[in-house]
């Protein structure tokens, strides 16, 4: 006989709130799940699984405990009913899993949702087998089949839900629709059991029967508790993950924060691993070695430093860096991207966390490139001055025994002039005398200390009139060629000094041509701004340009090619004076020697000489050839502190009649003035201890306001205002120069010498 039963709407609403809040949690935690990863995610996959398997088997069981037949107690079996529960659980776990690692896939939704169906059909259908009645179960297939399709149909929407992300109120419609799809199933499984009673059976088969009631309260208050708990814990994990979320947030800001600052920063800083890899550069740090970030990050500190300075890193700093945490300032020579060297100073410490442990070696570097070089500069120019002191003083000594030696030899000359054999040595040893002075005017001219006499001078009439000098200094080989504007202005320069500098720079090109060549001499005017120019005032300057097409210089030949006495010539074949000379002339004349050059392209020498703004001046120049001796002797006072120089004037002087008195000291010199009162000429030198000349005719302005005074110096550095009426005789000079001076101020016939710039 088939039996109807009846359902407790209480139990019924129970467990579809069962299934809801089941349906809830398993969409809750699936947000764990993937919002977690390692074994926390696999602890999250578990909970979902207990939660969802376990709440579809409780509503399943506290709606079998709903159904009620009249007259008929039920029971159940205690393996089966955990048999139930187990396969509840394992299939929805495992359906979880699988959307885990491939969510939104279509396939293995439909797969596990298939599985997970038919597991839930299983349980289903395995809690009905665990009932325990007087009645036999049989089934209508047709509410058999909805109920499976309903499974099934929920189960992949249930894991199609939990692979995606919900707001709580899309979650909690999501839930109520699972849930009823869930309790769909249950009660379409139900309504196709059928039971028939068993006659003549009063008792049920196997074991006590459980009350209904107590079952069904124990199993929803297990259920609703487990699904609160996970919710629980679900939330706590959210907030914590909020809060880890908040806090890496900020921490991603800050080392943002601070990478922008770091790479913003003006200075060049760079962050090491413990390796020494470059892990963080400035953009300062790029832009002084030219490099992009890419090219850096990931690469060893070293490998930017020039051989010597890393292996000083590797083998002394680095070492003593990890041991003392910090490491004090060290200079570096760093290889830009172009290949050029840097001087650096660098400094680093160990950056550590609150634990100890090494987190990263911060450094800075300061580029002192600029700073080294001009401390070189200036080491340079302070050896240069030296060296050009020694040679201006070494120069005034051998000019001083130059004009002994030459004055001797004339007067010696005088008395030698039946003796043919005789005189032709005598002028043998005066051209050699006169080369030495030529040499004292190269040493001179290196220390800027030559009495240079400055004119207008027009550069391509000048050239042009050494055209055939300055073939012959070439040879036959190199061919001459001169480019000059029409409208040239005059430079301002003294024209033998200018003579010599090109004979010099063509000699230079001649041994650098030894093949033969071209030689091109080119001048043009040129406006110059401030710094333009290194060393150079603005202004309107004559650029001399002297051209080869030799062999050229390297850069460390050309950086030292004006250095006094620096030659690459052979022993015998060059003083090391002739760039040194032009330099000089250059920079005394208010200009500057600009060399350039490359290997095999040739050189190329620029003069710049200051633009005359107008002639100077005329200067009185002794001409032997137009000025006759005086036949008179004169009373004359030689004053000298060199007893050689101050005998061979006295010499000369006697030679040519005239009555001298020596003094070797200005005081001297004014002591004898107060005694005797027919001096008519006072002959002295400049540079004297005690008293220079120019002080000497100073004092003798105050008691003889009208005594001409004659300067003798080989040097050029006297203020030109205070010449006044002072006649000057380089040195070293002759018999001839001494004469016609003489003469010249004994005929009235000076013009005062006015000179500009520079010194006598």
């Amino acid at each position: 006989m088939t039996m109807r039963g009846t359902y407790d709407s209480a139990l019924v609403c129970i467990s579809i709130l069962i299934a809801i809040v089941a349906s809830y949690a398993a969409l809750d935690l699936a947000s764990r799940v993937r919002a977690s990863d390692g074994w926390l995610r696999r602890a999250w996959l578990a909970t979902a699984g207990i939660a969802m398997g376990g709440g579809i088997w409780a509503m399943h069981f506290v709606a079998m405990l709903a159904f009620r037949m009249p007259g008929m107690e039920v029971g159940y079996d205690f393996s089966l009913t955990f048999l139930s529960l187990a396969v509840a659980i394992l299939v929805t776990g495992w359906g979880f899993t699988v959307m885990a690692r491939a969510p939104g896939a279509i396939m293995p939704l439909f797969a596990a949702g298939l599985f997970m169906g038919l597991g839930i059909v299983t349980m289903h259908y395995l809690g009905m087998a665990a009932m325990r009645m007087n009645a036999v179960l049989s089934y209508d297939p047709l509410w058999l089949g909805i109920s499976i399709l309903i499974a099934v149909g929920a189960a992949t929407a249930a894991l199609w839900l939990v692979s995606r992300d919900r707001h709580h109120v899309e979650r909690f419609g999501a839930a109520a629709l699972m849930g009823s799809a869930v309790a769909g199933m249950h009660f379409a499984g139900m309504r196709a059991t059928i039971f028939s009673h068993i006659p003549g059976a009063d008792h049920m088969p196997g074991g006590a029967a459980v009350s209904q009631s107590t079952l069904a309260v124990a199993v929803s208050t297990a259920a609703f508790l487990i699904l609160f708990l996970t919710l629980v814990a679900a939330m706590f994990d959210r907030r914590f993950a909020q809060l880890a979320e908040r806090e890496a947030a900020a921490l991603r800001q800050s080392e943002e924060r601070f990478r922008s600052l770091y790479r913003a920063t003006p200075l060049p800083l760079h962050a090491l691993d413990r390796a020494g890899h470059i892990e963080h550069v400035s953009n300062a740090w790029l832009e002084l070695l030219g490099y992009a970030r890419k090219e850096v990050l990931g690469r060893p500190l070293t490998d930017f430093l020039s051989e010597p300075s890393a292996r000083q890193m590797l083998q002394q700093d680095w070492p003593a860096l990890l041991r003392d945490g910090s490491l004090a300032p060290r200079d570096y020579r760093m290889v830009a991207k172009a290949g050029d060297f840097l001087d650096v100073v660098s400094a680093a410490r160990v950056e550590q966390d609150s634990t100890g442990q090494f987190l990263h070696v911060v450094g800075g570097l300061t580029d002192v490139t600029g700073r080294k070089r001009a401390e070189e500069a200036l080491r340079q120019a302070q050896k240069l001055e030296a060296i050009g002191q020694l040679t201006g003083g070494i120069a005034h000594d051998f000019n001083n025994l130059l004009a002994v030696i030459l004055g001797n030899l004339g007067l010696l000359r005088k008395k030698l002039l039946e003796d043919p054999k005789s005189l032709h040595l005598l002028e043998s040893a005066i051209e050699g005398a006169q080369r030495g002075a030529s040499l004292t005017q190269r040493l001179l001219a290196f220390a800027r200390r030559q009495d240079l006499r400055p004119a207008a001078v027009h550069v391509p009439e000048l050239v042009r009139g050494m055209a055939d000098l300055l073939q012959r200094s070439l040879g036959p080989t190199i061919r001459v060629e001169m480019r000059f504007p029409l409208d040239l202005s005059a430079a301002r320069v003294d024209a033998h000094q200018l003579e010599m500098a090109l004979v010099n720079l063509a000699v230079n090109a001649r041994d650098a041509m030894p093949g033969g060549g071209v030689f091109d001499i080119s001048a043009a005017e040129q406006t110059l701004a401030q710094g333009e120019v290194e060393d150079l005032s603005a202004g309107r300057y004559v650029k001399v340009a002297i051209a080869d097409n030799g062999t050229g210089m390297d850069e460390e030949i050309l950086s030292r090619a004006v250095d006094p006495f620096f030659t690459t010539k052979g022993v015998g074949k060059g003083t090391g004076l002739g760039l040194s000379m032009v330099q000089g002339l250059a920079a005394q004349s208010g200009g500057r020697l600009v060399l350039r050059s490359a290997v095999g392209r040739g050189t190329t020498a620029e003069l710049y000489l200051p633009v005359a703004e107008r002639a100077p001046a005329p200067v009185p120049v002794i001409d032997t050839a137009k000025v006759e001796r005086r036949a008179w002797p004169m009373r004359i006072i030689v004053v000298d502190d060199d007893p050689l120089v101050l005998a061979n004037a006295v010499a000369m002087l006697d030679d040519l009649g005239h009555h001298v008195l020596p003094a070797a000291a200005g005081a001297e010199a004014l002591s004898i003035l107060k005694d005797d009162d027919g001096i008519e000429l006072v002959i002295t030198d400049q540079l004297m201890p005690g008293m220079t000349g120019l002080e000497l005719h100073e004092a003798i302005r105050i008691g003889h306001p009208n005594l001409p005074v004659l300067l003798i110096s080989g040097l050029a550095d006297l203020d030109p205002e205070t010449l006044n009426d002072v006649q000057l005789l380089p040195k070293p000079f002759t018999q001839d120069a001494l004469a016609t001076a003489i003469q010249q101020i004994a005929s009235a016939a000076l013009v005062p010498l006015k000179r500009r710039g520079g010194a006598v």
